[in-house]
């Protein structure tokens, strides 16, 4: 008698007959399908009207993103590919095989739709008694755009250009004087003409340029913008969230602001909105304060913890603001922020900040491919970005539930 198991891979069936015989109960396919059972989905199901052909249901291809997203997959072709290949994918598709182009398009679409998602799961995990709003962090990152660094247009390169195609075009045209034959001399002449196409098309990008009021203008995805963050530039778009102190995201959004300063109020309006609760500590980096949110967070009943540049500084190198030569602070605000962030039990607060939401950008970026945005302009970037912080609150759900099981 043998003592291998049989092998036959082209036997009938290779696939079990359940899905629940195989995947274990608490898997993330099946959290999916639950919280998509239980959304309103008639903002997905009114953009489409009543001609045309059949469609594929909203539920299956918002379950397959989803899922998608919540394990790092953000390409199209490659979820298409997937869904054939992989079986909770095969299970949430229920045996539907749509293409690239079905799963990008519906991506596209449905920016009003998977923002209600958010906040329907965002509601769900609520009702579940997590994103507690006893402390809430909010912090920023840059994502990149789907653009390339060659292709961005400033004044000094098209300055460069414009010059460079005239060149060109001399050069064509002593090549087409010189021409020996009436081949080579269509074949410059062909050249000339495509140069001063080109030559043509620099004015348009020069007046787009200066209606941006941006001194550099990406042509491949015009609404990125070029973003220093920490000594470093990235042509991209800015992602906020505001993380609950269970490390949920409970606000987010995409941006082009180039500074964080205006963005504070903003993103504790939309942890508001979206939970019909507010916050009690607000905890940000040196790049939120200005004594004018302070003092609007106070007002409001919201403890803030966000140090100015100064007292940051002294934060990370134990070297105290405001020391002989410096001018006094006589900002009521300022004095209370700084006397409260140098006792010990401020700083001790302040420091859990890092820890709140700097993970979250750490996941998104390094374990769910979102280092670069794969689709262009302000709205459908947006998207993207609601699909992968859903596709992390499910994850993150799932792990608070298996930890209480």
């Amino acid at each position: 008698m043998s003592r291998f198991l049989p092998y036959q891979p082209a036997q009938a069936y290779l696939l079990p007959p359940s899905v629940k015989d195989v995947l274990p109960a608490g898997h993330l396919c099946f959290l999916v399908e639950q919280v998509v059972g239980k959304l309103d989905l008639r903002p997905f199901e009114q953009a489409y009207g009543e001609e045309g052909g059949v469609l594929y249901a909203p539920a299956m291809m918002l379950s397959v993103w989803l899922y998608a997203y919540a394990t790092g997959l953000t390409s199209g072709r490659r979820l298409e590919k997937r869904i054939r290949e992989d079986l909770p994918l095969r299970y949430l598709a229920g045996g539907a095989e749509p293409d690239h182009w079905a799963l990008s398009a519906f991506r596209r679409r449905h920016r009003r739709g998977v923002n209600d998602v958010f906040t329907q799961v965002l509601e769900l995990i609520r009702d579940a008694h997590l994103g507690r709003l006893g402390r809430v962090a909010v912090d920023s990152t840059p994502i990149a755009a789907s653009s390339g660094r060659g292709r961005v247009d400033s004044r000094q390169r098209l300055r460069k250009e414009r010059a460079r195609y005239r060149r060109q075009v001399r050069q064509w045209q002593q090549q087409c004087e010189k021409a020996d034959s009436e081949e080579a001399g269509e074949y410059a002449a062909a050249q000339i003409q495509r140069v001063q196409q080109r030559l043509a098309a620099l004015p348009g990008r020069l007046a787009r340029l200066e209606k941006s009021g941006e001194k550099r203008l990406p042509r491949t995805d015009p609404e990125a913008r070029v973003l220093h963050k920490r000594g470093k530039s990235v042509l991209g778009y800015t992602a906020e969230v505001a993380v609950s102190e269970d490390h949920l995201v409970v606000a987010q959004r995409v941006t082009q602001a180039k500074a964080d300063n205006a963005a504070l109020l903003p993103m504790v309006e939309e942890v508001k909105g979206n939970c019909r609760e507010q916050p009690r500590q607000v905890l940000a980096d040196a790049g939120y304060y200005s004594n004018r949110n302070i003092t609007q967070l106070r007002q409001q009943g919201m403890d803030a913890y966000v140090p100015d540049s100064n007292l940051a500084r002294e934060l990370n190198t134990g070297q105290r603001a405001g020391g002989v030569g410096r001018m006094p602070v006589r900002n009521p605000e300022l004095r209370a922020m700084r006397a409260k962030l140098r006792s010990a039990a401020g700083r001790k607060v302040y420091a859990q900040r890092k820890g709140m939401v700097e993970p979250v950008f750490g996941t998104l970026k390094a374990q769910r491919d979102l280092r670069r945005f794969r689709l262009r302009g302000l709205v459908k970037v947006g998207i993207e970005f609601t699909l992968a912080v859903i596709g992390y609150n499910l994850t993150r759900w799932r792990q608070e539930q298996g930890a209480s099981a």
